[in-house]
């Protein structure tokens, strides 16, 4: 008997439906030389301190640091979760061969080996790795299945993964807790992740209360109903200002050179995970753990491939099915219609095999949603990506962009304006901007009336007086973005994807972090912007290794773990540093007899 092992119920049903195993039992289901189970997720869990050691078990400053000489793991004690294994273990035990059909990602492999070892399993396993839950891609996952050896450096990371957070967070957790809690029953939790994220938001709200506000003055004229702004750019003297003002007034306006340029804009990218989250918080407030909750609900109904990914391509073999998909999705039809009965596009962009690693973009499977039941949130994020997916197949957008030069009196003005020329993939969103990311831009998109080299004429100058304003407090989106980039403010798209790689957390992990945070009550929401709180600030502010706090050094330690599943690293040397790393921190912190928590 071969035994199938999923990491949920919904997804375990659909695995036996397409094996025939149609027999239902407690606890599995079975038939046609298949049994197949599951998990809830997580059954089984890292050994907690006093699993290792009585002297762990209360909490003391001579216990610091706790580093176990081999790290353990443990059933989670729930009385379903032990039901359940219990189950698992039954049918392991009996196995032929086992086949890991686990989420394919690091967390997924990690949940399945680890129940695999508390069952002791003997039996061979393979690996299934199915991006999508239709019929079809299980199928074809089936009938591609490769030994669990070959995921070894998967599982590695996942597991360095958990012991980092493990070193770190139990031992700084207590360390602070015990050092700097002021009330009694307060804990301070530490994260690996978690404190850099709070620094960050941290580091924001001081930037914005230190903020010193700097006058400046624009001067501008109005000709011909054209906003013209001086080319002086921010004057910083008011008499300078007004003197330019003076000097223009009373005078013509005129027009010293007008410039076309022809441009194009190409679609925007398919979604991963975070960009998903983003567009979903900046259009429609959703939390980044609401848009996680949606789009893996639309996985589970088959309607969009596997959403916990970090790449925005496609490998080249999705291409072959790409009209399928496209003439599935049938409430799209009018936007797909233009795309049949010819070759679909095939940007670099888009398609590129060597930019996708365990999965691809989130693209729709091609089945039709209207057959499926959707809550309103739900078909909001469908819409987004299938509009995504659709675009990508458009024509680059066609526009020209005017430049018009005027002078009086020697000071020159500007103007500009952009023209649509050919709509292209912008039709797909009904002739605007794909992003919430460019609803900014829209106002650089006016037309600008006929101009004529040498035309002069009456104008309308004026002096307005700003000031410089402050950074803007983190949202969610933002805060995903920084959390991407390790802190870095980034716009472009391919300068994003070079960062990704020191970027802090994963995709599936960065809405518990938040969520965590919000959780601990050491951040809030106001409005759409995320503020610290008194308790995240005193934290913060008491914590002087960088170690703990650095977005950068976290960014880097989480390249060490993309290493280690390419097999570029040694999970042994990471292991090892983490132990340095958590004994340094220990003792940095009870050498200081100095710090206090600042309230």
């Amino acid at each position: 008997m071969i035994v199938c092992i999923a990491e949920k119920p919904s997804v375990a049903r659909e695995i036996a439906k397409v094996l025939g195993a149609n027999t239902s039992h407690d606890g599995y289901m079975e038939g046609n030389g298949y049994q197949v189970t599951w998990t809830f997720g997580h059954l089984c869990t890292l050994k907690e301190p006093q699993d290792y050691s009585d002297y762990w078990k209360r909490w003391s400053l001579s216990a610091l640091p706790m580093i176990p000489p081999r790290f353990g793991i443990k059933l989670i004690p729930n009385q379903g979760y032990e039901k359940q294994f219990h189950v698992i273990e039954r049918l392991m035990q009996a196995a032929d061969g086992i086949i890991n059909c686990g989420d394919a990602g690091q967390e997924g492999e990690l949940i399945q080996r680890w129940v695999m070892q508390k069952a002791k399993a003997t039996c061979p396993v393979q690996r299934l790795w199915v991006s999508s839950l239709t019929e079809e891609a299980i199928r074809e996952a089936f009938a591609n299945l490769k030994p669990q050896s070959e995921y070894q450096s998967l599982y590695e990371a996942g597991l360095c993964r958990a012991i980092g957070d493990w070193l770190l967070g139990m031992n700084a957790t207590r360390l602070y807790t015990l050092r700097f809690a002021t009330a009694k029953g307060q804990v301070l939790s530490i994260g690996r992740v978690q404190t850099p994220t709070l620094a960050m938001i941290v580091n924001r709200h001081f930037e914005i209360k230190n903020f010193k506000p700097e006058k400046y003055w624009v001067l501008s004229t109005l000709y011909r109903d054209v906003v013209f702004t001086s080319t002086k750019g921010k004057i910083k003297k008011p008499e300078e200002g007004q003197a330019a003002l003076e000097a223009v007034k009373g005078k013509d306006f005129t027009v010293t050179d007008i410039q076309q340029k022809a441009g194009t804009e190409a679609p925007p990218r398919l979604f991963d995970l975070t960009s998903l989250q983003v567009e979903c918080n900046k259009k429609y407030s959703f939390s980044a753990d609401d848009t996680l909750k949606h789009i893996q609900s639309l996985y589970e109904k088959k309607l969009t491939t596997y959403p916990r990914v970090d790449t925005t391509y496609l490998s080249d073999d999705v291409y072959a099915k790409c009209p399928q998909i496209l003439q599935g999705i049938i409430p799209y039809a009018p936007l797909v219609q233009p795309l049949m009965g010819k070759k679909l596009k095939k940007s670099k962009k888009v398609f590129d095999t060597s930019k996708v690693t365990d999965h691809h973009a989130i693209i729709p499977t091609g089945q039709n949603p209207q057959n499926v039941s959707l809550t309103t949130d739900e078909k909001r994020v469908f819409d987004l990506v299938a509009r995504r997916f659709i675009a990508v197949f458009y024509p680059d957008c066609k526009f020209s962009t005017t430049t018009v030069m005027g002078e009086v009196e020697k000071v020159e003005f500007k103007a500009s304006g952009k023209q649509i020329l050919e709509e292209g993939w912008r039709a797909v969103f009904g002739g605007q901007a794909a992003s919430a990311d460019d609803e900014g831009k829209k106002d650089d998109e006016q037309t600008l009336p006929s101009f004529t080299k040498g035309e002069h004429g009456p104008h309308e100058p004026s002096l307005a007086e700003k000031q410089t304003t402050p950074p803007k407090p983190y949202t969610e989106a933002t805060l995903l973005r920084a959390m991407e980039t390790a802190g870095k403010a980034v716009d472009n798209e391919e300068l994003r994807d070079a960062l990704k790689a020191n970027g802090i957390g994963r995709p599936s992990t960065r809405a518990a972090i938040i969520e965590t945070l919000f959780k601990r009550q050491y951040i809030s929401k106001v409005r759409k912007s995320l503020e610290p709180t008194p308790t995240g600030i005193a934290l913060i502010g008491v914590i002087q290794e960088e170690l703990l706090k650095s977005v950068e050094l976290t960014g880097q330690w989480e390249k060490k773990l993309r290493d280690i599943e390419a097999k570029k690293y040694s999970a042994a040397q990471f292991i090892d540093e983490l132990k340095q790393m958590t004994a340094q921190v220990v003792q940095e912190v009870m050498s200081d007899g100095t710090r206090r928590m600042q309230f």
